[in-house]
């Protein structure tokens, strides 16, 4: 069972997404929280998965995320972020702070526990169509020509696993969709953070957006 916890200030989102996740056979809501009480929440239940809001009235969600990502790598979760629109600022800064990818609260039910997958499988889970938008509207953010410049410095194959990796995909499907076995795809993985270098899957997902490397997809 994917344990998991659901972060947000409105009673109604919190009940709706613990209805929809426990009625898969894989996922177990554990708890849901608001932004004061998550901290407690997620040290009490240890959830592999943490979905969070983004914008919460009492505790800012980028404060929790913080704290979370603080927490020792044993006891930290996986976290993403909860948002109502696909070109919220914060997201880009939820982001580079360690989150995991972002979601629309409005994801339909089939897709919201595929992304809880994706997330304990240690895939991102972010919307190349709704990133683009994000960034798009942040032009001071973009660094296109940097990021082109960065992403040159990997090979054709390891190009072709970075787009994988920004769609999300986890090590085992990005090896079935190239066939390969998920330990050539992990080094292949290892060696993309290298010669990027960044700290994880996220950034380097970001960096491809900014890179134009999903442009036609």
């Amino acid at each position: 069972m994917i344990r998991t916890v659901v972060v947000d200030d409105e009673a109604l989102v919190r009940s709706g997404f613990r209805l929809i996740l426990n009625a898969a056979d894989d996922i177990e809501v554990v708890a849901t929280a608001t932004g004061g009480q998550a901290l407690a929440a997620v040290r009490k239940h240890e959830p592999e998965v943490v979905l969070l809001d983004i914008r919460m009235p009492d505790v800012d969600g980028l404060a929790v995320l913080r704290e979370l990502c603080a927490l020792p790598a044993p006891k930290r979760p996986v976290v993403a972020m909860l948002t109502t629109f696909d070109t919220d600022e914060y997201v880009l800064r939820a982001l580079d702070a360690g989150a995991a990818g972002f979601l629309l609260k409005d994801t339909e039910p089939a897709q919201l526990a595929q992304a809880v997958r994706m997330l304990a499988s240690g895939g991102v889970v972010m919307s190349p169509k709704a990133t683009r938008s994000l960034l798009s509207g942040h032009p001071g953010t973009a660094g296109t020509d940097q990021a082109a410049a960065r992403v040159e410095r990997l090979s054709e194959r390891e190009q072709g696993v970075l787009v994988l990796v920004a769609e999300g995909l986890s090590n085992a499907e990005i090896g079935d969709r190239l066939h390969l076995s998920s330990g050539t795809v992990k080094d292949h993985v290892s060696a993309i953070l290298a010669k990027l270098r960044v700290d994880g899957r996220v950034q380097a997902a970001l960096l491809a957006q900014r890179a134009g490397l999903l442009a036609q997809r």
